[in-house]
């Protein structure tokens, strides 16, 4: 169990991909991430202070992870979601270490310093589908109606 967190930071390292197969199962899917939560204060000279920011490995399990981790990129600003845990292991020498880990339901980019950005077709798109005819026919959306009748009245 663990705390659940939503944080703001800058991804610190490459992205890493792992895939897990066990026996026949389905693969499982790991993106990891190394991320910088700053604790940024705005100074009335317009600059930032940075006042405590820790690191902390962030590991999203997804079946998408691995095309994850070629849009994901060094520097990039994210939005992390998720439970933060403690993680124990012992190193190359035995001895006991701890450190924070977010156990990631979401991460998302956001659009700092990102310059461009370009779709690929979702899955669950509007797409064309055949008619009896043999012709495709593509869903339209219909607009709202319009009133032009405006109470000039505001119920206050």
């Amino acid at each position: 169990m663990g705390t659940a967190v939503v944080w703001e930071g800058n991804i610190g390292s490459a992205p890493e991909y792992k895939r897990f197969q066990k026996d026949n199962q389905d693969p499982r899917h790991l993106l990891r991430l190394n991320v910088y939560f700053d604790n940024s204060i705005r100074l009335q000279d317009g600059s930032y202070e940075d006042r405590g920011g820790f690191w902390a490995n962030v590991e999203l399990w997804h079946r998408d992870a691995e095309s994850y981790s070629r849009l994901y990129q060094k520097g990039m600003r994210v939005l992390v979601e998720g439970r933060a845990v403690l993680d124990n292991w012992k190193d190359g020498n035995g001895i006991e270490q701890a450190a924070m880990k977010v156990q990631a339901n979401r991460v998302g980019f956001l659009p700092q310093r990102i310059e461009s950005i370009t779709m690929g077709q979702g899955t669950g798109q509007a797409q064309s589908r055949p008619v009896a005819n043999g012709q495709s026919r593509t869903p339209t959306p219909t607009p709202a109606p319009m009133s032009e009748d405006f109470d000039d009245q505001i119920p206050y």
